[in-house]
């Protein structure tokens, strides 16, 4: 039975310097990537069209200012979200409020008892075209997928339709046997 969530921002918090250094025309070094890609938190967003090696010269190009050539549909992706993002820090902040307040604990009782771990980690990171990938006591949620309303600030950031904190719930419960 499930007793706690926690939630992992590592790879998030990595990305924000690297958003803000970016911005202000901040060299980063490579090895900062290739550390970064080859964390952990990073490993859901991989694939035959998307490796480590991918999210380098994708965050390498922003960096030197250049645009990609022949690269993957999720390269492109990859590359327009990290631009948007460095474009707009208030989209930003407000994709990360309710990723930064998030505390599910007191909800577990919403989730079904058959989920055969005591504890889950949920690990926000910057993806490319999929949503969330559940890997055993794992669940990695692609923060690019968090929608904000820009006419609304007050609205609650979603994943697709869901509030962000019901919509981790969701695939949390898909965790059960």
């Amino acid at each position: 039975m499930l007793k706690q969530v926690v939630i992992n921002m590592k790879a998030l918090e990595s990305m924000l310097f690297i958003w803000a250094s970016l911005k202000d025309k901040e060299k980063l070094a490579d090895e900062f990537y290739i550390n970064l890609a080859a964390s952990p938190e990073m490993a859901a967003a991989y694939d035959q069209d998307f490796d480590p090696n991918a999210f380098r010269r994708v965050l390498s190009a922003i960096s030197n200012r250049e645009l990609l050539s022949d690269a993957s549909k999720k390269e492109k992706r990859f590359w327009n979200n990290n631009m948007w993002m460095m474009e707009d820090l208030g989209v930003t902040e407000m994709m990360l409020e309710p990723v930064k307040t998030m505390n599910l604990d007191s909800r577990l009782s919403e989730l079904p008892d058959s989920i055969p771990y005591e504890k889950m980690e949920v690990i926000f990171y910057p993806g490319t075209t999929e949503c969330s990938t559940l890997q055993g006591d794992k669940l990695f949620l692609n923060f690019f997928k968090i929608t904000v309303n820009l006419f609304d600030p007050d609205a609650e950031p979603t994943i697709g339709e869901l509030p962000v904190a019901d919509f981790v719930l969701s695939e949390l419960a898909k965790a059960a046997k």
